[in-house]
């Protein structure tokens, strides 16, 4: 049952990543975005903490122990159901912002602020949901790479956020300022 888990957990983020492609097709225009170099900071420790993740047999030794039993069931089920839960909350974002949505740090042509669905829970929800899936996906491997990736991700999605945030008090001034004031940005009612 533990194999089958980890491997369907694997087949979620191919299901994730396959409605991300498709989905991001329909997108508008951007009016601003982040020039390439600023792309670098945030992007390298996110595509480092998915190789560390998901290449796990290319690391050394020290990065392949387990830092969790890797064969307990409910340790397992619990990081399954955390990794669907994560890559579904995303996934109702992506949906919910719809062609606003934008891999890099942008403005788009008639940019809305959403602030309804998943953006009344979170400002960040697709980072949210990402970051939860990935934190499943690590409990389930159990190994310390992941756990160390987790890290690197979560640093990663915090220089984006920072970035983006700035881009949206620019676009919208006091409106953005009061949804940052009402709605936390990765964790509810917290962080």
């Amino acid at each position: 049952m533990t194999n089958f888990l980890r491997t369907s957990a694997g087949y979620l983020w191919i299901i994730l990543w396959g409605f991300w492609i498709v989905s991001s097709l329909n997108t508008k225009s951007s009016v601003k975005r982040q020039s390439l170099l600023s792309r670098f900071p945030q992007n390298i420790p996110v595509l480092t903490a998915f190789f560390l993740l998901f290449g796990r047999g290319m690391w050394p030794e020290w990065l392949r122990q387990y830092v969790l039993p890797k064969s307990a069931l409910p340790l397992v089920a619990i990081g399954w159901l955390i990794t669907a839960v994560g890559l579904g909350f995303a996934i109702w974002a992506r949906i919910w912002i719809g062609s606003n949505w934008s891999s890099n740090v942008t403005i788009k042509e008639h940019h809305e602020l959403i602030q309804r669905g998943p953006y009344e829970i979170v400002r960040h929800p697709i980072y949210a949901g990402l970051l939860l899936a990935f934190l499943g996906t690590s409990i389930i491997y159990a190994e310390l790479s992941g756990f160390v990736g987790f890290t690197l991700i979560a640093m990663g999605f915090g220089l984006k956020m920072r970035l983006e945030e700035s881009f949206m008090i620019e676009q919208f001034g006091n409106t953005y300022r009061e949804y940052k004031r009402r709605v936390k940005a990765v964790i509810p009612y917290l962080v």
